[in-house]
């Protein structure tokens, strides 16, 4: 009877307007739209690149001109050097083909048409080498006979001062979130999905209700094919969601992709459980109820920072409770713990969290739904 029941559940479900508006077409458009919106913010304002810089020699500066090739033929180099005369240089920077100009003569001097992170770090680079070059000078003075020791120090030490170090081994664009959220708001969606079981399950509510009411099947065997059901479709359509976020958008989830799948479909289920037990505890009509379940599903996404990136933070300093309670914010903690962190205690901790969310409003919502009696139908 239960494979009977959850064969119908499947097929109904294939046909449901609802399923295939909210939980496949509305992603992937807005997953389109945010890939277009931030896909390039973070290469192109945050994201460290390779610094060109025009170099003018007034003067012979050894050390200095190793110091450069040293940087230059790192695997990932600092800076992009031309060497160029002065007019020559000029013209690079006015077009906008180098952020700066270094002039290498008695002393090193910059100049920088903008200011932002590339001048800033050149500045640095200019000063230090200047200090150092300062030290070894005065040790040369003193003893002349470790002159070549002291440049090559000063060489390796000014070639690998400038260098990034990666704060994690994951996705540092912090416009990823935009995309965390969004596979939470599919998995929140799952509510609809869910609370479609209740419906057809309330007499009171459906003429399918009725007749669910009336049939010789047990009231809870109907109710369990409902929900594992509703469990597989929301399944398929987080793997859907995710599937078409990293191969189609080339969203980068970090080098732990394979998890974010678990984490994704446990959340769905957390979606479909919620909607099930908001709509055993309501007899409203199902438009109603479709009503309630999207408004609420939307306001926790924006709690947890789907339209506005630093809710989440603004939360978390006023009531740090709801962040931890909202099944939303859960759900796209998950995959930052995934991408941030490089141990597994944090993930792990979610997925628990989502796991008992999830077993509650299930035990709730079916404990609601079979106390309902009726007179008559």
């Amino acid at each position: 009877m239960f494979l009977h029941i959850l064969k119908y559940e499947l097929k109904n479900g294939l046909r449901t307007k609802d399923l295939i508006i909210w939980l496949i077409l509305f992603p992937i458009g807005l997953g389109i739209c945010f890939k277009v919106a931030f896909g390039g913010i973070y290469d192109k304002t945050e994201k460290f690149s390779t610094i060109p810089v025009a170099v003018v020699e007034e003067s012979d500066n050894a050390a200095f001109r190793q110091v450069l090739d040293n940087i230059t033929s790192a695997d990932d180099p600092f800076l992009k050097v031309t060497y160029a005369d002065r007019a020559a240089a000029e013209k690079l920077l006015d077009e906008g083909e180098v952020e700066g100009i270094i002039f290498s003569g008695d002393k090193l001097s910059l100049t920088v048409k903008e200011k932002g992170l590339p001048e800033t770090m050149l500045k640095s680079f200019v000063e230090q080498y200047t200090v150092k070059e300062k030290i070894v000078t005065d040790a040369i003075s003193t003893s002349p006979e470790k002159a070549q020791e002291v440049i090559t120090a000063l060489t390796e030490n000014t070639a690998s001062s400038c260098k990034e170090i990666p704060l994690t081994q994951g996705n540092p664009d912090v416009y990823i979130q935009y995309f965390y959220n969004l596979i939470a708001m599919v998995a929140m969606f799952g509510c609809n999905t869910g609370m479609h079981i209740t419906i057809q399950n309330q007499a009171n509510l459906s003429a399918l209700g009725a007749r669910n009411n009336c049939s010789p099947a047990h009231k809870s065997v109907s109710i369990l094919a409902g929900l594992a059901g509703s469990f597989i479709m929301e399944t398929f359509c987080m793997i859907l969601c995710v599937s078409f976020l990293a191969f189609v958008l080339k969203v980068d989830f970090g080098e732990r992709l394979w998890l974010v799948y678990p984490a994704a479909i446990m959340g769905g289920m957390l979606g479909v459980s919620f909607g099930f037990f908001v709509g055993s505890l309501t007899r409203v009509g199902e438009k109603a109820k479709v009503a309630l379940m999207t408004a609420v599903s939307m306001l926790m996404c924006f709690c947890s920072g789907l339209m506005l990136a630093n809710m989440k933070a603004i939360i978390e300093d006023k009531l740090p409770w709801f962040n931890r309670i909202n099944p939303a914010a859960v759900i796209s903690d998950s995959f930052y713990c995934l991408n941030i962190d490089e141990g597994y205690e944090r993930f792990i901790s979610k997925l628990l969290t989502m796991a008992a969310i999830t077993a509650v409003f299930v035990f709730l919502g079916f404990i609601s739904s079979r106390r309902k009696k009726y007179a008559s139908i």
